[in-house]
This record gives C-alpha cells, sequence and structure tokens, in this order.
C-alpha cells in the first residue's frame, strides 16, 4: 500500500527522533575528543565485498542481504553491515598511505531480511568506529573505553563488557579440526544448516540460536584452549589492561560473534538479560581479503540506535527533553504581519526559540495554540505595539505580564 511502510522498516519523528539525535549527539562529541573521523559510504556496494569480507558461510550472506542485478547486470547488495564499506573505502582512497592509525566513526543504515523483532529491524541503524593500522591491544581497549564513556553519558547502566578470543588463522587450524571432530559426534542432533556450516565453517556452529544447537556447542571445544602463543599473549595484554583501567569484564568463551572478518579479541556489550547491545572486536585479515597487497591489522564495532533507544527505556532512563518554545509572537492584523515576522526573525538570530502564526487564526485561537505547544511566554503584535514599539510578554505559566520595547524582547530570554 502507497501509506503503509515496508514492513521491517520505520519511520523516525517525534521522540524517538528526538533521542536519535541526543545519541548521535553524544557519540560526536567523543569521537571529536578520540580524534575520530566521521565517514559516509554508499548505502549499496558490489556483493562481492560482503562474500568475502563478512563470509559466505554468515547467515547474513547466506539469508539475509538484499541483493540484486542492476541495469548493468552487475549484482550490488544493501549494506548489511558498515565495516565492509568502511574497509573498501580506506583502500580506494588510499587512506593507508597517511600516517596510521586512521580512525573513522559512521551512523549508517543497514539492511538485513530477517524476521523484525525488537531492537531488530530490516532496516536499522548503526553507530560504528573503525581503527585500522594498529595490531595493538590499545586498540581495543580505546573502542571499549569510548563505548563505556557513551553508555554512562547516556545513563545506560546495565551494560556488561564480555570478552572472548577466537585466534588467529594458525591456531583456527588446529581449533577447526578438534571442533569438526565433536561435531561429528552429534551430527544427527544438529539443524540442517549447522550440518553445513560444520564442514565449510565449523566456528559458525557455535554462533547457532537454534535451542537443540546451543545444547550440543555447550561442551564443545573453546577457541581459547587452542590459542598460539602470539594470539594467547595479546589477549593476555588486553585483559591486563583492561584490569589497570578498572575497566570491569568477564571472558565469554561462547562469543564468536557472527561474521567471519573477526580474528583475536571479540567483545559484546550484553544487558542485564544477557541480550546483545553493541558487539565487536579485532579483523586483521579483512584487508588483505578486500586487496592482497594490503596486509593491515584492525578493529572496530556496531552499535544500534534502535537497541539503544529500546535498552534506555527498558532501564528507565530519560534523555534530555525536547527544548521548549521560549515565545509564541501573536500577530493582530494583516498589516502587522510582515513587522511582526522580522522580529520573529531577529528573536531566532539571538537564539530564541519562537513560534509565530502561519494558519491565519484569530488571536483567541493562536493563544490556545500557543499554550498546546507549550509555549513558555507569549506576545502579541499589532499595529499598536509597532507604532510605540511597545509589547507585553505574557508568562505563560503565571499569568505576569512585563511590557518591554521591542529591540528588548531578546534580553528577557539570552543572558
Amino acid at each position: 500500500m502507497i501509506t503503509q511502510r515496508p514492513k521491517g522498516t520505520q519511520d523516525w519523528y517525534g521522540s524517538n527522533m528526538h533521542k536519535r539525535t541526543i545519541i548521535e549527539g553524544i557519540a560526536r562529541k567523543l569521537c571529536k575528543v578520540y580524534n575520530i573521523k566521521e565517514v559516509i559510504t554508499p548505502a549499496f556496494e558490489h556483493t562481492i565485498l560482503f562474500q568475502r569480507g563478512v563470509g559466505e558461510t554468515t547467515d547474513v550472506v547466506q539469508k539475509e542481504m538484499y541483493t540484486f542485478d542492476d541495469k548493468g547486470n552487475r549484482s550490488i547488495t544493501l549494506k548489511p553491515e558498515g565495516t565492509a564499506g568502511t574497509a573498501r573505502c580506506y583502500l580506494e582512497n588510499g587512506l593507508f598511505a597517511e600516517s596510521q592509525p586512521t580512525k573513522l566513526f559512521y551512523f549508517t543504515q543497514a539492511f538485513r531480511y530477517e524476521n523484525p523483532q525488537s531492537g531488530r529491524l530490516r532496516q536499522h541503524h548503526q553507530f560504528g568506529i573503525e581503527f585500522f593500522g594498529s595490531a595493538s591491544p590499545l586498540a581495543e581497549v580505546e573502542l571499549i573505553s569510548l563505548l563505556t564513556e557513551f553508555m554512562k553519558e547516556l545513563g545506560m547502566k546495565g551494560a556488561k563488557l564480555h570478552i572472548n578470543s577466537i585466534g588467529c588463522s594458525n591456531c583456527r587450524k588446529t581449533y577447526n579440526e578438534a571442533l569438526l571432530d565433536y561435531l561429528k559426534a552429534h551430527e544427527g542432533e544438529l539443524c540442517p544448516t549447522c550440518r553445513e556450516r560444520m564442514l565449510k565453517n565449523p566456528l559458525r556452529v557455535i554462533d547457532c540460536k537454534v535451542p537443540s544447537c546451543k545444547v550440543i556447542v555447550k561442551d564443545a571445544p573453546r577457541t581459547v584452549e587452542y590459542l598460539d602463543e602470539e594470539c594467547k599473549n595479546h589477549f593476555e595484554e588486553l585483559k591486563r589492561l583492561l584490569t589497570e583501567l578498572s575497566i570491569s569484564f568477564e571472558v565469554d568463551t561462547g562469543i564468536v560473534r557472527g561474521l567471519d572478518y573477526y580474528t583475536k579479541t571479540v567483545f559484546e556489550f550484553v544487558n542485564a538479560e544477557g541480550f546483545t547491545l553493541c558487539g565487536g572486536g579485532r579483523y586483521d585479515n579483512l584487508i588483505h581479503e578486500i586487496d592482497e597487497k594490503q596486509n593491515i591489522p584492525a578493529v572496530g564495532f556496531g552499535f544500534g540506535i534502535e537497541r539503544i533507544i529500546n535498552e534506555l527505556a527498558a532501564e528507565g532512563v530519560e534523555l534530555e527533553p525536547e527544548p521548549a518554545v521560549d515565545l509564541y509572537v501573536g500577530i493582530l492584523g494583516q498589516e502587522a504581519k510582515a513587522s511582526a515576522f522580522m522580529l520573529v526573525q531577529k528573536l531566532r538570530a539571538a537564539g530564541v526559540i519562537v513560534e509565530t502564526d502561519y494558519m491565519d487564526r484569530s488571536v483567541k485561537a493562536q493563544m490556545k495554540y500557543a499554550n498546546k505547544i507549550g509555549a513558555k511566554h507569549t506576545v502579541i503584535i499589532g499595529a499598536d505595539e509597532l507604532a510605540n514599539n511597545r509589547a507585553n510578554v505574557k508568562n505563560m505559566e503565571t499569568g505576569e505580564q512585563v511590557e518591554v520595547t521591542l529591540d528588548k524582547i531578546a534580553d528577557l530570554f539570552v543572558s
């Protein structure tokens, strides 16, 4: 239907739009002091970028992507996440040739065809950061620190940090062999998708949400048991840094994340019910997957805006309310319209939030409207007020009126 939005999407307006604006404002403020620059990438990319970067065995690529052939018979995909496109931008525009590291943040739409549910829509929005060029665990610590500050400023208190290491390609080979041996012993109890996954990418079985599979993988081998020396040292240093910085965490060996590009560190912030609010980690192989000539380490995260709003509501957190209208300027008579509107514009230029009449209402109807929109003060401008250069400004809460010259009205609101 023309007047009905597609399933799994939402319109942004009113209080939710105001909340989103506050959330993005806090994120931008933090990124500024962390010297992280904003990036905007296209809403769609060549499909192969996600197949190679995100991974062909992931649910995202196999089941959830919006993919189509354009008029040039090129396979195009609406981006399901922000990392791959940002990595492509980093490579294509030669940002790796500049002094490293390169730190980029974004607010992006993401598209996934899945069953819509609370905090998870077919078109959702993410705040994300990608940190290119550093192999140090301090890069992970920086992003975790920023996220911790971000949630603190929002007033979110229920999120807890869970971390794990899934190793690199060197130790993953040994782990996959051990995991595959374990899974084969339970093959008949796995869901059809996991029976296929276990042969192509057994680690994905750990991430399965089917209850029967979750029971099986509960006792499966864990990645931390198979880390090589480099990955083990990386994880130990990360834990040491977090401890010394008084950032509490829990090692959760069940975290593997749902995308193939992750290596070594993976992390999530989860709420009191164990629901994942935000996820990220290190992806040292992604740049090489996209451009074989480059081998650049990276780490990043994505945080859904819808999930933030839902969690704030669940925790009973009230964000700063929308700013009220400081002054409603009523217009009396057609001859006063232009001069009254000129006054409105001067007040706005001084930083006063002003509304006026655009509907040719009567003065009585204008005052009713001013009350309805919650205007703190009102003033009526007509021929007499203009001739005398004076008007009465009324406090709508107390009823008190004060007479001032028109050029001094702004002084009542701007200190």
